[in-house]
Formats: C-alpha cells, structure tokens, sequence
C-alpha cells in the first residue's frame, strides 16, 4: 500500500467523513495530518453540496475517506464522484474499541482521513450509479420474495400434516404446485369450525405463494 503524497502547496486536504442515517461528520487534515477544521450536515443533497463546498474552500483536495460507502455514506459517495473528486472506502473502526476509548464522531472522520493519509485506506468503493446499481436494488427486492415464497410453502406444507384428517386426505401426497393449485381453490365456507379454519389458511398460504411468484418473474 502506498500512502498519498505530501501536497505541493501548503493548503492540500484530506476530508474524513463518519456516515449516519441522518447526519454525516466530517473532519479535514493537511497533508500532513494537521487538523483543519470539522462540520456535520444533514444527508441530503443539500448537505453533500455544503459539505464539498465546505471541503473545498481549505484548498485542493488529495481524497475523501469516507466510512460506510455501500450503505449510509452510498449518497454523499456518489455525489462526491460525480463532482470529480476522488473516493477512498474507509472500514468502521471495531465497536468493542470505539466503546473503549469513547464514541466520538468527530474522531472517527479524523481517523477516517488518516487512514487514507497513511495508506492503510486505499480502496475504491463499488459505484452506486447506472445499471449496475438498478440491478442490484432489484435483486435485493427479488431475494426477499424468493425467500418469503420459501417459507410460504414450508408452512403451508406444515399445515397440511395437521389439517383435519379429512381435509389432510385430500392433500397428502400432491406435488408441490397441484398442491398450491387445489388449495387456492378451497372455499372455506363459515368459520364455525377448525375444517373451515384449516382451508382459510390454506387458500390464504397458497395465493400468496402465487402472488409472490408473480412478483418475482
């Protein structure tokens, strides 16, 4: 790993940046990890464009450490991108340490531009822009219907071994989507007994097995 040169002129920064859901910390260093100043500003596009304003008036700017690019820092990240500058993905610093010496926002941004001063931080986030990103979020929406169809099915499979056993009889041994097919067809009729109870939860189970499946095609 290699760390940043010294700038050429005196007025060369670092900016750290501590990520949250709400509010963004940033400390700004000298070349030579002199401290320069810090702000905070809220997580909109209104606090990035401070925030760069902010970073840019110390002088030029060698890189901007910033913790959390894949999750709270994934916005300020790509707004710093598309200005130009250049972003290094900083790891959080161990919790059980941070509780240890006290929490402290401030200090972790600063922390955060020292590790790209020193060359321990040199990697480049994954961009949060174009198609990749909108294959991503799909994905993720994709991932949880799959898993909850998963489950749908399990517990649907469930019930059927302790359905009534006239209700059971009719169901044991169907293959999965003969079994989805005959039991979003129940009509469960009154709910004035457990039979009725049973082919309520079974139709419901199984519709939504279906709905699910609509949604991830």
């Amino acid at each position: 790993m290699h760390s940043i040169p010294p700038p050429s002129g005196p007025r060369g920064v670092v900016i750290g940046i501590d990520t949250h859901k709400h509010v963004h910390v940033a400390v700004a260093l000298d070349g030579l990890g002199g401290h320069l100043g810090e702000m905070s500003v809220p997580t909109d596009r209104g606090g990035y464009a401070r925030l760069e304003g902010w970073a840019m008036g110390f002088g030029k700017i060698l890189a901007f450490g910033v913790e959390g690019t894949a999750s709270y820092g994934v916005g300020i990240s790509s707004h710093l991108r598309r200005g130009g500058h250049r972003v290094i993905e900083v790891n959080r610093p161990d919790r059980r340490e941070r509780r240890m010496n006290g929490k402290s926002d401030a200090l972790d941004a600063e922390n955060a531009a020292r590790a790209v001063l020193s060359g321990r931080a040199t990697a480049t986030p994954k961009t949060a822009d174009g198609q990749v990103e909108m294959i991503r979020q799909i994905k993720i929406a994709k991932d949880t219907a799959v898993k909850a169809r998963t489950q749908a099915m399990v517990t649907l499979k469930t019930l059927v071994i302790t359905a009534p056993p006239e209700l059971r009889e009719r169901l044991d041994g169907l293959s999965r989507m003969a079994l989805v097919e005959r039991c979003a067809g129940l009509r469960p009729g009154p709910m004035t007994s457990p039979l009725a109870a049973a082919k309520h939860v079974l139709r419901g189970l199984a519709r939504r097995w279906q709905r699910l499946g609509l949604e991830i095609n």
